[in-house]
């Protein structure tokens, strides 16, 4: 399994309402200091409807970059009943999925 399919099976563990950060995902997959790579990674998703990609956000609370639009990203974590306020994370630290 490569580097890319290890991220996408890991992130498939976050479930709906929930979020994790670049950094968090980083590290379930042994990469230290790892977030950047994360985030390229996320920007390439093939299959954006079945890897749920726009539950990463950084570790600020930002919503962060999305490959659709950070408007879309927003759009799309509220519809799961994620809090956000100008563009971060409300109640971050009880939002956060942990591996």
């Amino acid at each position: 399994m490569n580097l890319e399919q290890k991220i996408y099976k890991k992130l498939l563990q976050v479930p709906k309402g929930q979020i994790t950060t670049y950094g968090e995902l980083a590290k379930a997959v042994g990469l230290k200091n790892g977030q950047r790579v994360v985030g390229r990674i996320m920007n390439k998703n093939p299959y954006p409807v079945i890897i749920p990609c726009h539950r990463v956000v950084m570790s600020t609370g930002k919503v962060g970059g999305y490959a659709y639009g950070e408007h879309i990203k927003t759009k799309m974590l509220s519809d799961e009943g994620i809090e956000i306020k100008n563009g971060k994370i409300m109640n971050l630290e009880n939002t956060v999925y942990l591996f």
